[in-house]
């Protein structure tokens, strides 16, 4: 019983040593593994949030460009004919909106319909401007009634989209 007695005072001891030892490495495993996580998540901060932020301002860009009195103002002169103006204008969208596609994935979804509502109404108010004005009509009168429509709306048609581009960088970035 001497033996059974003095092993159990040598095993219990060293049990709780071992018990001991094991908590200790594995709390420090996972102040490791949770060091790590944080660096991690630092460093991929670090590198997409730039890229995010010149996605929102490539998309900002993208509606001031199409906004009709810019995309008015920059293309005149290059057509002669209403109908030949009305398919520069809507070239010259599907261009830029082609070019900045691949932007969508560094936004929200809701950021990035209302872009594409933007752009569909600048497209609609094109052509229901060209359904009021005769095809072979000087360009210059397409475009004068594109910007009766737009008077008339007393709103930009790209002013929504670049509302919430804006919010969007707002509530992540400035927040």
């Amino acid at each position: 019983m001497d033996i059974f007695a003095d092993l159990l005072k040598l095993l219990v001891p060293a049990g709780l040593v071992l018990y001991g030892m094991y908590l200790t490495v594995k709390l420090l495993l996972e102040r490791e593994a949770e060091k790590q996580r944080v660096e991690l998540k630092t460093r991929y901060a670090s590198e997409v949030t730039p890229l995010r932020l010149q996605a929102y301002e490539r998309m900002a860009l993208f509606l001031e460009r199409i906004t009709p009195n810019n995309l008015l103002l920059r293309l005149s002169g290059q057509a002669a004919a209403a109908l030949e103006f009305q398919q520069l204008l809507l070239r010259e969208i599907r261009e830029e909106y082609n070019h900045n596609v691949s932007q969508q994935i560094y936004m929200s979804q809701t950021v990035w319909e209302s872009i594409q509502t933007a752009m569909n109404e600048v497209v609609i108010l094109i052509n229901e401007a060209a359904g009021e004005v005769a095809p072979d009509a000087p360009a210059l009168e397409l475009s004068k009634r594109i910007f009766d429509k737009i008077i008339q709306k007393d709103i930009q048609p790209t002013a929504g989209g670049l509302k919430a581009v804006k919010d969007e960088v707002q509530s992540i970035f400035l927040s």
